[in-house]
C-alpha cells in the first residue's frame, strides 16, 4: 500500500469527479492522502474532504508562501486559530517561494518562521515548500534546530548535498512526478538517497508524472512515481512502498503520541 503525502484533491479541479479519483487511487493501492492547506479559503475545502473521506484523507494546516501578502499577519491569526481548534496532523504547506514573485520575500520569511515555531510548540511535522528557495529554507530550519522540529521537504528537486543537509536536520524528502521527467536530473540524486529518508507525493493536481504530463495529476499516479524510483535504485516496488509508507507513518505518528 502507498501513501500520498501531499495532494490538493480538495481543490475545485476535482469537484466534478472527486469520488471517482478517490476510488481510482484506492484501486492503485494508495490508501492515505495527506492534504496540505493553502490559505483561508481552502480551510473549509480541506475539512469537507476529510469529512467526506475520513478513512483516506488526513488534514494539515498552514499558509502557503504564494498566499503571503501584505495582510499576512491577519491571515496567520486565522490559520493559527484553526490549527489550535482541529486535529491537524502537520503544519503545512509552508515555506518560501521565490519563483512566482519576490515582492513579499520578507513577509514570507516572517510567516515561515512563525509557522516553524508552531510546529515546534505543537510537536507537529512541518511540510516545506521551497521553490527556487531551497538553500534559504534549509538555512531557516538550521537556525531553528530543535528535537521537535521535523517534517518533509516537499517536491524536492535539489542536489545530493542539499538532500544530505535535509536528512541531517531530521527531515524527510518528498519525491513526486518531477523524478519521471526526462531532463530533471533528479534520478542522479535519488539514486544516492537512502529509502528510509524518502516519502512519495503527487502534489495533485500539479506536477503530473510522465507519461501523463499536461493532464491533471491524481493520487492514482503514485505507483508511476514509485516505479521510477525503483528503476533508479534497482529495488522492488513492494520494498519501496513498505519503506516510504513506514517513513510517513512514523513521522505523522508524533501527533498521536505527543
Amino acid at each position: 500500500m502507498f501513501i500520498d503525502t501531499h495532494t490538493h484533491i480538495y481543490l475545485e479541479k476535482f469537484d466534478e469527479d472527486r469520488a471517482t479519483c478517490m476510488q481510482l487511487a484506492k484501486e492503485e493501492g494508495v490508501d492515505k492522502l495527506y492534504l496540505p492547506n493553502i490559505d483561508v479559503k481552502s480551510i473549509s475545502q480541506v475539512k469537507a474532504c476529510v469529512l467526506d473521506y475520513p478513512d483516506m484523507c488526513v488534514p494539515m494546516m498552514g499558509l502557503h508562501p504564494c498566499s503571503v501578502f501584505g495582510d499576512y499577519k491577519d491571515v496567520l491569526q486565522v490559520i493559527k486559530s484553526e490549527l489550535d481548534s482541529y486535529p491537524y496532523i502537520a503544519v503545512g504547506e509552508v515555506g518560501l517561494d521565490f519563483y512566482w514573485s519576490k515582492e513579499f520575500i520578507k513577509e514570507q520569511e516572517i510567516a515561515f518562521q512563525t509557522q516553524i515555531e508552531w510546529g515546534i510548540e505543537n510537536q507537529l511535522p512541518v511540510i516545506i515548500h521551497s521553490r527556487d528557495s531551497l538553500d534559504e529554507c534549509i538555512q531557516m530550519i538550521k537556525q531553528n534546530a530543535h528535537e521537535d522540529l521535523t517534517g518533509i521537504f516537499h517536491c524536492f528537486t535539489g542536489t545530493l548535498d542539499q538532500a544530505m543537509q535535509i536528512i541531517d536536520l531530521g527531515f524527510l524528502i518528498g519525491i513526486g512526478g518531477v523524478v519521471t521527467f526526462k531532463n530533471s536530473g533528479l534520478d542522479k540524486v535519488v539514486v544516492d538517497i537512502p529509502t528510509e529518508h524518502l516519502v512519495l507525493e503527487t502534489d495533485a493536481p500539479f506536477l503530473t508524472p510522465h507519461p501523463h504530463r499536461g493532464k491533471r495529476n491524481e493520487s492514482k499516479y503514485i505507483p508511476l512515481i514509485a516505479q521510477k524510483i525503483c528503476d533508479i535504485k534497482k529495488i522492488s516496488i513492494e520494498e519501496l512502498a513498505a519503506q516510504t509508507s513506514e517513513n510517513a507513518k512514523l513521522l505523522f505518528a508524533k501527533k498521536a503520541t505527543s
